[in-house]
């Protein structure tokens, strides 16, 4: 058939789906920025006041679209318990990411943090009782050699801090499964917006308990102009990508955007190294391309046989 004589019907559809293309390659570009500008602000701030003003940032970059579209109407209050504990499990995985660039390559950090789509195909195995075949579940083990692969240098270097992206990776997964059971029942736009508000209170608290205790990681400072720059930027970089990953998903199917999610790694490791000059060894790359290799094994086998795959939560950057 000619190209020419296509139907608009034909070619909306694939148009729509290089748009979320476009869209979501975008937002894994803009993603590492998260990690970078968080890593600038370590120098001079608490990870915990670097995710108080993510969150804080966050909220104010998107206010704008959340009252333009009018998302504020369709905030459900009576949700709002599982918007706290979205929040807090969304605080401790940002806080332990950001505890971990202070003293790792982003590179390294962001790679480790990709075990999440596997400890989120097994948790969605026991709890939402999706049927996972034995192929995934090697591809998850085979995962998780990778990412041992690229901590073990780094454990030998920091110690026990280099475990905290699996820690992250781990309460990602959790809320990502809270997030598609409320997907169902409420704007994603408002759902984002709200985790930001409550995440405010709840670093809050862990800052006074940290003015209280003493404890590094969580107690407050008075931030320099250039380190409340960095942590504003933080921010804004959070919401960009999350804007855009929103849009990515209205227009393209989550089968088909799940792979790009590990351009991410590419991209942190092209920042890391042009800001940081931080670069992995061959070794760490081994580990790298084991970790993509399986979870891109995983999303093919999701796509090929599952009919709700584990992939079609928003991807959320640590």
């Amino acid at each position: 058939m000619n190209p020419s004589s296509a139907s608009p019907a034909t070619t909306e559809p694939k148009t729509r789906i290089l748009n979320g293309l476009g869209l979501m390659v975008i937002a894994m570009l803009v993603a590492p920025f998260i990690d970078v500008f968080s890593k600038l602000a370590t120098s001079s701030a608490s990870p915990t006041l670097i995710t108080t003003g993510r969150f804080l940032f966050q909220a104010i970059f998107m206010l704008p679209f959340v009252i333009m579209n009018g998302t504020w109407r369709e905030f459900s209050w009576k949700l709002s318990g599982y918007h706290a504990i979205r929040a807090g499990i969304i605080t401790v995985s940002m806080i332990c990411f950001v505890a971990t660039l202070a003293v790792m390559q982003v590179a390294d950090a962001v790679a480790i943090f990709f075990v999440e789509p596997i400890i989120l195909t097994v948790l969605a195995s026991v709890f939402l009782k999706e049927t996972i075949g034995w192929r995934r579940y090697t591809a998850c083990a085979v995962g998780f050699l990778g990412a041992m692969i690229v901590i073990r240098p780094s454990f030998e270097m920091v110690g026990p801090i280099a475990v905290l992206p699996v820690v992250t990776a781990f309460c990602i997964a959790v809320f990502a499964l809270m997030t598609r059971a409320l997907s169902q029942r409420e704007n994603p736009w408002a759902m984002q917006f709200q985790m930001s508000l409550w995440g405010l209170p709840i670093c809050g608290l862990l800052l006074a308990v940290g003015s209280v205790s003493g404890i590094d990681f969580l107690e407050p400072s008075l931030p320099s102009a250039m380190t409340l720059t960095w942590i504003a930027c933080v921010g804004l970089a959070a919401a960009l990508s999350g804007i855009l990953a929103v849009y990515a998903y209205r227009v393209a199917p989550a089968s088909v955007l799940a792979p790009l999610q590990y351009l991410e790694i590419v991209s942190a490791t092209l920042f890391g190294w042009l800001v940081f000059g931080d670069f992995p060894d061959p070794i760490k790359w081994l580990g790298i391309a084991i970790i993509i290799g399986s979870g891109l094994y995983i999303v093919w086998r999701e796509r090929r046989f599952s009919s709700k795959p584990v992939s079609d939560s928003e991807p959320i950057a640590p």
